[in-house]
């Protein structure tokens, strides 16, 4: 027969946060935590500028550098998105708006769906990934969105 045996011990309280530095908020946390990540991941402003990017996104997304991208409008920075037709065509500006990351800047909440990527070089195939999106709140006002990629 099993036996089992319980004890109690004292509650554990973790030790409360420690104030973030002045001027340093959510949106800022974000924007180094995706500059660093080994994971590819976007990060953009309310305005749609890139306001970080990791280099393994970059990378997947066919785009330069890092450095390249900050500050300039995700789709104007060189991310060219097809639509799943055998035409590969890009996207119109209604579909655009529906991709996760203007999507959950847009509702205030999470979005998800597949993009396909337009390959930098001409003969390279072309990038299928799993966007997954979310707010990025700072004052309780949507700031940004936070992308995670995944190829498919």
């Amino acid at each position: 027969m099993a036996h089992v045996e319980l004890s109690l011990s004292d509650v554990f309280v973790p030790a409360a946060r420690t104030p973030t530095e002045h001027g340093f908020g959510n949106f800022e946390q974000w924007s180094t935590t995706v500059s660093r990540a080994l994971e590819p991941c976007l990060l953009i402003d309310v305005e749609t500028k890139v306001a970080a990017v990791s280099a393994s996104g970059c990378e997947l997304l066919c785009l330069g550098t890092p450095d390249e991208l900050i500050g300039l409008p995700l789709l104007d920075g060189g991310l060219r998105l097809l639509d799943f037709t055998a035409n590969r065509c890009e996207l119109t500006e209604q579909e655009v708006d529906k991709i996760p990351p203007l999507l959950a800047l847009s509702s205030g909440r999470l979005a998800r769906g597949l993009l396909r990527v337009q390959a930098a070089c001409a003969d390279a195939p072309d990038a299928t990934v799993d966007a997954i999106s979310t707010p990025v709140l700072a004052d309780g006002v949507v700031a940004g969105s936070l992308t995670f990629f995944s190829e498919v």
